[in-house]
């Protein structure tokens, strides 16, 4: 079964497991490093707890073992996205519209490949920020990354 397969099938497991819960899924992949991960993130409006991630992980861990979805050896992770959690679905960009982002684009835009500002939003195809009172739209499809930008 495909990478892609497996994380499609994973959201679908998760979604329905925290489909009555204050829980949200902000991702899951499927990667071959050393090892194979097989890494759920979750948040909530309060932020996520280590309980929160060991209730989602035993039913999930269940779910897989039941349905024998992935044939490989893998490690099981689930955890929060972290404070400067990427950007990736609609709902992120709408959620996080008016929070400082980091885009991080594949090749030059104006001689510039990374670009901080505050979020607008999606708008035909184009991630769009405010930066220096300039409205900046970068496409989509050029973005190697869209990262909430934290600040120390």
């Amino acid at each position: 079964m495909s990478k892609e397969k497996i994380e499609s099938v994973v959201e679908k497991l998760v979604s329905d497991i925290i489909a009555d819960s204050a829980l949200e899924l902000v991702d899951a992949e499927y990667v071959k490093e050393r090892d194979w991960y097989l890494r759920v993130f979750l948040d909530k409006e309060a932020g996520i707890e280590i309980d929160d991630c060991q209730w989602v992980s035993e039913r999930l861990e269940a779910k897989l073992d039941e349905i024998n979805l992935i044939k490989d050896h893998y490690y099981l992770e689930v955890s929060s996205p972290g404070l400067d959690r990427p950007l990736k679905k609609e709902r992120d960009f709408i959620r996080h519209a008016g929070d400082k982002v980091e885009i991080k684009t594949y090749e030059p835009i104006n001689e510039q490949r990374l670009f901080i500002g505050k979020l607008i939003g999606l708008a035909d195809g184009d991630v769009r920020i405010e930066v220096d009172g300039q409205v900046v739209s970068i496409p989509r499809e050029k973005t190697a990354q869209v990262r909430l930008h934290i600040e120390f």
